[in-house]
């Protein structure tokens, strides 16, 4: 239950703290007064969105805090799973900032509005002109009816398989485009693999095949030129390796006579044994070095087949050729492959669809024989509101395709009168109607769930006399076991509460303020007879707000 309000800068109201107590607790006030904004803000702090328009001050921050007292509520795992400190006596705030960004906490840990909408649904039930238009919709009728079938755990199960299935029909269609686009491509994929498999492609080989192409190219050149070098290297008389030796025997007679000629000596003799060594390597190299007309002709042939395959997947290497070989490899493997896990798919769907018809079937047989019962208690409710001959004739029907809820069409019919045919509700209901339809429908949802608080926002509009009397009671009759908010302008309903706060606006200096205060019992009793006769209050009418507050 909700046991503190404060609200600092929001629309009209500056600055307010209230406290509330369980029970029956009524709110009222000239039209205009501020029963809205006492809605609006508290919706701030149960998740719903805001604006700048919403602050007083644009130059300060609004702030909305609420203390819940939530010890008997079993809320501890939902605090867990979102990692939040729990606490018997949780505070929930809610700040907008001039800049217009918003932020939430609970008992002081910074949360998302998604958090908030979550928690609040286990914490209040607003109940506005807007929900009862929501009677007359199938997906809130099921919840009623789930409510008294106590539906809950099948229907969680349900949506988990729900869940899973639809990812699966997803998951199934995205493959089977997948294997479309495949078999469209397969031939012609096949063709690119096959082609590249048979180059039998390695990594940088088209260097190596260059290299060896320029070289048997240019043979009878790279042949002249080594001969011309060993020629000039070691040819007898006055080759280069034998006037290096005989430089090098000239430099080793000075050896002996200093250090410097020694250090000479021995540079000599180490480029000696170095020239040595190349004329032997060039001696090798022309011995390997013959012209192969086959060879040359095949190394042309590879590299014009490598050549073409980079110009027909446009790129310019054969690494990036190998990658693509790879892709087609996959591509065709992968086809198989696909038809199995489409096969594999489907098998699990088929599994899915028994699971939940078994599910949905409970679901429907717990719903047909709840109906009577929520008939009978709704007609039981609505006797008590002047509605003697009001009759429902509530049709549930398969459905054949899976639905969040089950697989079920549901018609909620009425008839207020007799003589008259069943309609649709929003059809044929007047809005006085409805609103002790949808007191009703609360009323009986009140004993199966565990809501904390319900607040309800003018709920006896079209109604008035006796017919408000016995529309308090059933909520005085609530307040038993939840905490129940009444906003009212009939008398009626506003003497059945056991706290009485009203809202009124006041002028402060230049500014119009929105205040709420819990009334005293002379104060009540002035604010019922205005309530029955204005602002100009007789007598009859103190002695009539009293009799109704007895």
């Amino acid at each position: 239950m909700i046991t503190t309000l404060s609200i600092e800068n929001f629309a009209l109201i500056e600055k307010l703290n209230i406290d509330f107590s369980n029970g029956f607790s009524i709110i009222t006030g000239e039209t205009g007064a501020g029963k809205s904004i006492l809605l609006g803000a508290l919706g701030l702090v149960l998740g719903k969105r805001a604006d700048l328009s919403s602050l007083k001050n644009k130059e300060e921050k609004c702030i909305v805090e609420a203390n819940f007292a939530i010890g008997k509520y079993k809320l501890k795992s939902f605090f867990e799973s979102h990692d939040l400190d729990y606490e018997e006596e949780t505070i929930i705030r809610r700040e907008i900032l001039p800049s217009g960004k918003s932020r939430a906490f609970i008992n002081d840990s910074p949360v998302n509005l998604q958090q908030l909408q979550e928690l609040s649904f286990y914490l209040i039930d607003v109940h506005s002109q807007h929900q009862t238009l929501e009677l007359s919709e199938e997906e809130y009728q099921f919840k009623i009816l789930d409510s008294i079938a106590t539906n809950q755990d099948l229907l969680l199960e349900f949506q988990s398989l729900l869940k899973l299935y639809r990812l699966s029909k997803s998951t199934l269609q995205t493959k089977k485009a997948t294997l479309s686009e495949l078999v469209k491509e397969k031939d012609y994929n096949e063709f690119l693999y096959q082609e590249l498999e048979s180059a039998n492609l390695k990594a940088g080989e088209l260097e190596d095949l260059e290299q060896q192409y320029q070289s048997l190219n240019n043979v009878e050149f790279i042949k002249e030129n080594l001969d011309t070098l060993l020629s000039i290297g070691s040819e007898d008389e006055f080759g280069i390796l034998k006037n290096l030796k005989e430089f090098k025997v000239l430099l080793q007679k000075n050896a002996s006579f200093s250090a410097e000629f020694q250090s000479i000596s021995e540079r000599a003799t180490s480029i000696l044994i170095e020239f040595d060594d190349i004329i032997k390597e060039l001696n090798r190299e022309s011995e390997l070095v013959f012209n192969d007309p086959e060879k040359l002709d095949t190394i042309n042939q590879k590299l014009q087949l490598l050549y073409n395959l980079q110009k027909k997947h446009n790129v310019l290497t054969v690494e990036e050729l190998i990658d693509i070989q790879y892709t087609l490899e996959n591509k065709v493997v992968s086809l198989s492959t696909l038809e199995d896990e489409i096969g594999n798919l489907e098998n699990t769907i088929k599994d899915h669809e028994v699971n939940m018809d078994g599910i949905a079937a409970k679901i429907s047989k717990s719903r047909s024989d709840s109906i009577p019962k929520l008939s009978e208690k709704l007609i039981a409710i609505l006797n008590l509101l002047g509605m003697p001959n009001v009759r429902f004739k509530i049709e549930l029907e398969p459905s054949s395709t899976y639905q969040n809820n089950g697989k079920d069409n549901l018609q909620f019919l009425f008839s207020a009168n007799k003589g008259t045919d069943f309609g649709l509700l929003k059809k044929v209901a007047s809005g006085g109607e409805m609103s002790r339809i949808m007191l009703a429908v609360k009323s009986i949802l009140a004993q199966y769930s565990k809501l904390p608080t319900i607040i309800f926002d003018e709920i006896d509009t079209g109604v008035s006399g006796e017919i408000a009397n016995k529309m308090g009671e059933i909520m005085r009759d609530m307040s038993k076991t939840m905490q129940v908010f009444a906003i009212t302008h009939l008398p009626q309903i506003a003497a059945k509460g056991s706290n009485h706060y009203k809202v009124f606006k006041k002028v402060v200096g230049e500014n119009t303020v929105s205040e709420l205060e819990l009334l005293n019992s002379e104060e009540r009793i002035i604010e019922i007879a205005e309530m029955l006769s204005g602002k100009d209050i007789s007598d009859s009418a103190l002695n009539h707000a009293k009799a109704l507050l007895n």
